[in-house]
């Protein structure tokens, strides 16, 4: 007798990007967990703004040029990145609370791909000493986010 092995889910992985060293960590780490899955990458640049710049209209301005500028060269860096790699990706931009911007992301995408898609967050973990005081992106995920949360070290 055989039976018939269930389809597999696609699989949503949003990557939470700026650049660093612990952001290409969590690529590298996406990549690897799509080996052999179907599925897609998003990486998710978050444009923040400080409280002090929003109360500057020019400051505002300047800020919003900044963030496309940066956009562009997270986007050639992912690409150079996963170059080779075989794994589908876009790159997402968004402005806001980094934790709350990368959930609003991935809830989107579980909304969007129905009862057969499997999303997850994957971020680098801080080398910062002080958001082991006052928490990191990761740790405020980690806490909130209602979908699965890989923190790579």
């Amino acid at each position: 007798m055989t039976t018939a092995a269930p389809p597999s889910s696609f699989l949503h992985l949003v990557v939470g990007y700026d650049g660093s060293p612990p952001a290409s960590r969590a690529l590298d780490a996406a990549v690897r967990l799509l080996q052999g899955r179907t599925g897609r990458i998003e990486v998710v640049y978050v444009a923040h703004l400080s409280s002090v710049i929003m109360l500057s209209p020019d400051a505002i301005a300047e800020m919003e040029s900044d963030f496309d500028d940066i956009e562009q060269e997270l986007r050639a860096q992912a690409a150079e990145q996963l170059s080779g790699s075989g794994v589908a990706w876009g790159l997402l931009r968004r402005q806001g609370v980094i934790a709350e911007e990368l959930i609003a992301a991935a809830t989107g995408l579980q909304e969007a791909g129905g009862a057969g898609a499997v999303v997850a967050i994957v971020v680098g973990s801080s080398s910062h000493a002080t958001h082991r005081v006052v928490g990191s992106v990761a740790v405020s995920l980690a806490r909130h986010s209602p979908v699965p949360v890989i923190i790579v070290p």
